[in-house]
């Protein structure tokens, strides 16, 4: 047998069936499921029961998968060491971000990732929910928190601000806002998601922080929209300042409570680099960690 059908195991197991895996790689479910029943023959025991609605491990197809799991993780940090001495990263390297940062911040750094990494397939899967990386083979995920959970590894990308911005239009036809508490008169822009609370707090140098429980009319589920919806000068609104840099500097934006530091409401402390759990890092994460990281030195999010 070869390290391809131990990891087409590996992924039939994770993923419970023959017709995603086949999706992930493209080839016919029916390859998929010939290749996993050649392996059970090669080894002389039953990996997987199979009925009309379910695949299951057996015992020991459990017992085989702890084992090859290890082995293939060896196996590919042995290869990644190897040509981290005389090769540039190479393969596939699937990253997962949210929609507004992976446009904003990511797709923007691909001509570069392309001429450091030219070896290197490079996949973005932007989406606003927090998918499980191990089920859909994500090598490195950005996400935004206080703090990261779970069994994986996260290292700081750079600390997030939020501002609550308005346009100029906007302010100059409505009443002033010199306090936090100025934002209860006025429809502010909200964002809509389960975990979202619509009391902004404010905090001022000294320390001391003020509830804003703001509201309005226009509610919507996405931050690139609102940031839209802002610059069209339909009310205030929290923004992440590395969507919003550029639109501060050009004065289409404004941020309206400049001496207070936002730390309720949707705003998120921090940027993370986020990937699964292992032994051993692998070369082309590790390259990729490294290169986002340096970007953040040299200003790139706040582009």
């Amino acid at each position: 047998m070869d390290i391809a059908t131990l990891k087409l195991f590996v992924d039939v197991a994770k993923r419970q069936s023959f017709a995603a895996v086949a999706r992930d790689h493209d080839q016919d479910p029916s390859t998929v499921s010939r290749t996993i029943a050649n392996l059970e023959t090669e080894l002389g025991i039953r990996l997987f029961q199979r009925t009309t609605r379910n695949m299951n491990l057996t015992e020991a197809g459990e017992i085989y998968l702890n084992r090859m799991e290890t082995l293939i993780e060896y196996m590919d940090n042995a290869r990644e060491e190897a040509l981290s001495v005389s090769a540039h990263p190479t393969g596939s390297m699937r990253i997962t971000a949210t929609i507004a940062f992976g446009q904003l911040c990511l797709v923007p750094l691909l001509p570069q990732l392309r001429q450091e990494f030219p070896d290197l397939r490079l996949e973005l899967h932007l989406t606003d929910s927090q998918i499980d990386l191990v089920a859909n083979r994500v090598d490195l995920a950005v996400r935004l928190g206080s703090r990261i959970g779970g069994d994986v590894i996260a290292t700081k990308l750079f600390d997030s601000r939020y501002l609550v911005c308005a346009s100029r239009e906007y302010l100059e036809k409505h009443s002033p806002i010199n306090h936090p508490i100025d934002l209860v008169k006025h429809r502010c822009l909200l964002l809509r998601t389960p975990s979202v609370s619509n009391n902004w707090v404010a905090r001022s140098a000294t320390g001391r922080e003020t509830v804003m429980p703001v509201d309005g009319d226009i509610v919507i589920s996405s931050v690139l929209a609102l940031r839209q919806c802002a610059r069209g000068g339909l009310g205030p609104t929290l923004l992440p300042e590395w969507m919003v840099k550029a639109d501060l500097l050009s004065g289409e934006l404004v941020n309206v409570l400049p001496e207070h530091e936002i730390v309720g409401g949707h705003a998120q402390a921090a940027a993370w680099l986020v990937y699964p759990s292992k032994r051993y890092l692998p070369y082309k994460v590790r390259v990729i960690v490294d290169f986002l990281k340096r970007s953040v030195t040299n200003g790139w999010y706040a582009v």
